[in-house]
């Protein structure tokens, strides 16, 4: 399945439904009596979330959603049937925007929160108690933005080929593709981490796209993956530590660094926690060594290739949790 994280869509609630004029009588009633009902109130649209979609996908094949008409209204004061309300179910994590104004509407974030973005028009009234027959109103129109951002509760975060996909395939059950060019992973992969002595600690990781410098100014997947991250209750840093492409270590640090704390102040006080992949090379001792005299932070060295140092790093994960 495509992972797909946006889409734009136009929605227009129901129309009302006509009123009626309409008037009784028979051989005892000396003036008609007014007896039209009023017409039902059109649809509305809603928007709810559910855990069980993971992308938007569907909403970029179908753009157009068009609420039920309500029912016309009859003589003898029966009131026209209310539009059934159009349900659209997205997943949990979608940020809900109106596309011209740039207002934020809902960020569904539970499980079955909904939230309506477009109200059906209003039945048109009839004659009943004598009244004014008026027409019925239209339903809302707006053009919506949806924004999917991911919820874990923990992101994998560094420069591509830094071993965050093997890494997130040798602790959970998701298959991620693995290979030596950078960007190998576009869209966000989610894995659950299992416990088996403990179901109630299990934990979701997803792996996010490799960052680039520029990152926070949109370049490469920028803003696609800094999304994702503002998710996460936590953030593992994965430092591919042999330099095995030409790379310094420190550097790399230091500028994912810089690309978090410049696209939010919420990346900025995220947990972080440091790891030092690649373990298993040869200049990764001698690197790890003069990272520890740079950067005065903890680090837990491991090879995600070799299956070393992962039991370490899922504690220190539960525990911060």
């Amino acid at each position: 399945m495509a992972f797909v994280d946006q889409a734009r869509i136009e929605v227009q609630a129901g129309n009302g439904g006509k009123g009626c004029e309409s008037h009784y009588s028979d051989k005892y009633t000396r003036y008609p009596i007014c007896n039209g009902g009023d017409g039902g109130r059109g649809a509305n649209i809603a928007f709810e979330a559910d855990r069980n979609l993971h992308t938007l996908l569907d909403y970029r094949f179908k753009q157009h959603y068009v609420g039920e008409r309500g029912g016309h209204a009859s003589s003898n004061n029966k009131t026209g049937k209310r539009g059934e309300d159009l349900i659209l179910r997205v997943p949990v994590g979608t940020v809900i925007w109106d596309y011209d104004t740039d207002l934020l509407i809902r960020d569904l974030k539970v499980h079955g929160e909904s939230v309506i973005v477009a109200k059906g028009g209003e039945g048109g009234r009839g004659n009943n108690h004598n009244r004014t027959v008026l027409p019925p109103h239209e339903g809302e129109k707006r053009t919506i933005r949806l924004e999917l951002k991911i919820i874990a509760d923990v992101g994998l975060i560094g420069f591509p080929n830094a071993g965050k996909s093997t890494l997130i395939c040798d602790v959970s059950k998701v298959k991620s593709k693995i290979a030596n060019y950078p960007f190998t992973t576009r869209a966000p992969i989610l894995g659950i981490v299992i416990d088996e002595d403990d179901p109630d600690r299990n934990f979701v990781m997803a792996d996010l796209p490799g960052l680039i410098e520029g990152a926070h100014e949109g370049k490469g997947l920028g803003h696609q993956f800094l999304k994702h991250a503002e998710r996460t209750k936590i953030l593992v840093h994965v430092i591919d530590m042999a330099g095995s492409e030409g790379r310094d270590p420190v550097e790399d640090y230091y500028k994912i660094c810089e690309e978090l704390d410049l696209y939010s102040e919420e990346l900025l006080q995220k947990h972080r926690i440091l790891v030092a992949n690649k373990m298993d090379l040869p200049d990764a001792k001698k690197n790890l060594t003069r990272f520890k005299r740079k950067v005065t932070k903890d680090i837990i060295p491991i090879s995600a290739k070799d299956k070393e140092g992962l039991d370490k790093l899922l504690a220190t994960i539960r525990l911060l949790l």
